[in-house]
């Protein structure tokens, strides 16, 4: 099992993430790279392939087998099977079998640490595993993106109750929360276009309230430096999530309605998660101990968050020529911020060999 190293995996993850947004270029009009099939299989490489694929690998590496790997491996190889093979049910198969791997994972987790955010999250598994089947059986994926949303919304959300854990949190407060996830959840069993728009837009406005009001980002934003960094990021990410269920409840007339939502979501609320968790996430998957953080990434942040803010607008009052150019410059913005990441890590690990040799140096004299 020494092929199945997480650092093996994590080119999977990325190449996902560029296909995906070459495709959602694509699907905005921007032709300049035009991967085969890349536009369709949008959705599928952003949710399966890099989100689907990161997710499973962050939960896979805390087991004790390394075989537990070949679940994010599964996702991972989804993304060739559909675009240069050109199996589709082969490929959407495989993300289902990650899905399943994935709840037995949390399924394991959850017996051997029985707390309310390890079922929070084992349910976010069971949504992809969900969303998965729908495109199985329907082969639409429209039919997937409502438990797509759930199972990113529900694992972040298990993550940061469990990173939160130490807060002295309300009883009451908690069991609102519980309440609030039941009734998403019960908005992704209704049909959608009706009052299941309603139930998981309402929910996830007062979800976003409490995220703002009871997670540690509240305290982390107040502090310094990384600290800082992490705790505004989150929450932007909350507000970019009320947002989200204001477009579900009060735009569903609006002709890029889709578009909206979809993009506040899995854009404005993930990946500011993603940015946020990645000076800590990333050491851990990678297995390095340098994280990814500098000051200069609130660069990056800042052209993410304003991009898709301009995206988002552009999309409102239904200007195509600006949501394509505010979209283009939010996709090399996502890719910017993973270059940066990257720079800053080996600009560590060479001061740190540099100070190493300069430190054996001066004791061999």
């Amino acid at each position: 099992m020494k092929v199945l190293q997480p650092i093996y995996l994590f080119p999977l993850v990325i190449a996902s993430l560029i296909l995906g947004i070459a495709g959602g270029w694509i699907r905005l009009g921007y032709l300049e790279y035009n991967v085969t099939g890349s536009a369709a299989n949008h959705g599928l490489l952003m949710v399966g392939g890099f989100l689907g694929t990161l997710i499973s690998l962050e939960r896979a590496m805390v087991m004790k087998h390394k075989a537990w790997l070949l679940v994010p491996m599964l996702s991972g190889m989804s993304i060739p099977v559909l675009l240069f093979l050109g199996k589709p049910v082969l490929g959407n198969g495989l993300l289902f079998s990650a899905s399943v791997g994935l709840i037995a994972i949390m399924y394991l987790q959850s017996v051997r640490h029985q707390e309310i955010y390890q079922f929070i999250m084992s349910v976010g598994a069971i949504s992809w595993m969900l969303g998965n089947f729908m495109i199985l059986y329907t082969d639409f994926i429209a039919s997937a993106v409502p438990w797509w949303v759930g199972f990113i919304l529900f694992t972040i959300v298990g993550e940061r109750l469990e990173l939160s854990k130490f807060l002295p949190t309300p009883k009451i407060a908690k069991n609102a929360l519980i309440w609030l996830l039941a009734l998403f959840f019960l908005g992704m069993w209704t049909p959608f276009h009706g009052i299941g728009n309603w139930l998981m837009g309402t929910s996830v406005i007062f979800i976003s309230f409490w995220l703002l009001h009871y997670d540690m980002a509240k305290i982390a934003s107040k502090k310094e430096n990384q600290f800082k960094y992490i705790g505004i990021g989150l929450r932007v990410g909350y507000v970019w999530l009320t947002l989200h269920g204001i477009i579900l409840c009060f735009m569903e007339n609006h002709p890029l309605y889709y578009d909206l939502f979809v993009h506040t979501f899995f854009l404005g609320f993930t990946f500011s998660m993603i940015w946020a968790h990645a000076p800590i996430i990333l050491p851990m998957v990678l297995n390095i101990k340098h994280n990814p953080y500098h000051p200069i990434l609130w660069i990056g942040w800042a052209v993410f968050q304003i991009s898709l803010l301009g995206r988002v607008l552009s999309s409102i009052v239904f200007n195509p020529d600006l949501r394509l150019w505010f979209g283009v410059i939010n996709g090399w913005t996502i890719l910017l911020m993973f270059g940066l990441m990257v720079i800053i890590i080996i600009h560590k690990i060479k001061r740190d060999y540099s100070l190493k040799r300069k430190s054996s140096v001066q004791e061999f004299v």
